[in-house]
């Protein structure tokens, strides 16, 4: 953190311009909070300062470390256009006509807006996870970087871990089909050329398997609404916990679905490639333990 005492009055973005600070940087860091005098956080950059005051400016590793404390949310990165989240299983990513404040939105929206002291701060939708599936989601802090992002979310790099039930025959393998949306919004795959649906592609490959499960891991090469989930009914193995797309069982009382690894180019900084990676939970590997009586030790 870097404090400046004030010698004679001025207004902050003067003030910061003179310890070195351009202008754009300087407003940058009031409007993400990064500015403190005194002990209240400044919202303005011609706001006028006394003799005498004392000015603290957060370094970005601060400013980082402040982040992860958004309730209800882990907070993986955040810099001036993009945030990203580890959103939890069960929690919406926007809002519905039924719920509007469960929802990653919603709390990220209101934990910046909070952190800022300000109304006008927000986050933009990039793209979306179902409510039941955990994992890396990336928000857009100024419409600039949102649709930026957007046009080129085709050229991003996701991949997902799912337990699903069964084994599949076919250790690795890719499942292609046009996806349609029916007017009770389940998405089904539709097979013919009529053109009635969106072309998708899912790559998978079997990582641990047992009697009744298999564990995978999953390559989006497309991105369409459900598309992992109906692509591995379409294999004949459902996503465990996935009832809406067939499966018989819950056996983590979740739907066995996470992003777990995501790789983007930054949408303002050039030939900057972004990539995060996340833990699996713990409980996706508990089906594939060893059973008791079957370990080494165990052996006579």
């Amino acid at each position: 953190m870097r404090n400046i005492l004030t010698k004679e009055g001025s207004a902050l973005l003067i003030l910061l311009t003179d310890a070195g600070y351009s202008k754009t940087k300087a407003k940058q860091l009031i409007k993400h909070g990064a500015v403190v005098i005194g002990d209240k956080q400044a919202t303005r950059a011609d706001q006028l300062l006394l003799p005498g005051e004392l000015v603290s400016i957060r370094s970005e590793q601060e400013m980082r470390e402040q982040a992860k404390s958004c309730p209800g949310l882990s907070i993986i990165y955040e810099d001036e256009d993009i945030i990203v989240i580890d959103k939890p299983a069960g929690l919406l990513t926007i809002a519905t006509e039924n719920e509007k404040r469960k929802t990653a939105f919603y709390l990220l929206s209101n934990y910046l807006k909070e952190r800022a002291q300000s109304t006008q701060e927000r986050v933009f939708i990039v793209h979306r996870l179902d409510q039941g599936t955990s994992g890396l989601l990336v928000f857009a802090k100024n419409e600039a970087a949102k649709q930026i992002l957007q046009e080129q979310w085709s050229l991003a790099d996701k991949r997902y871990s799912a337990i699903v039930e069964g084994v599949p025959r076919e250790k690795e393998g890719q499942i292609a089909s046009q996806l349609s949306e029916s007017k009770a919004l389940r998405v089904y795959s539709v097979r013919d050329q009529s053109g009635e649906g969106k072309e998708a592609k899912t790559n998978y490959k079997v990582v641990k398997e047992s009697e009744a499960y298999a564990l995978l891991d999953i390559t989006l090469l497309t991105g369409r609404k459900n598309q992992i989930r109906v692509h591995m009914a379409d294999l004949g193995h459902p996503i465990a916990g996935d009832r809406k797309y067939g499966a018989k069982t819950n056996p983590l009382r979740r739907m066995a679905l996470h992003a777990y690894f995501l790789s983007f180019d930054h949408p303002t900084i050039p030939e900057k490639r972004m990539e995060f990676e996340i833990r699996i939970p713990g409980k996706f590997h508990i089906l594939f333990a060893p059973k008791k009586g079957t370990g080494k030790r165990d052996q006579k």
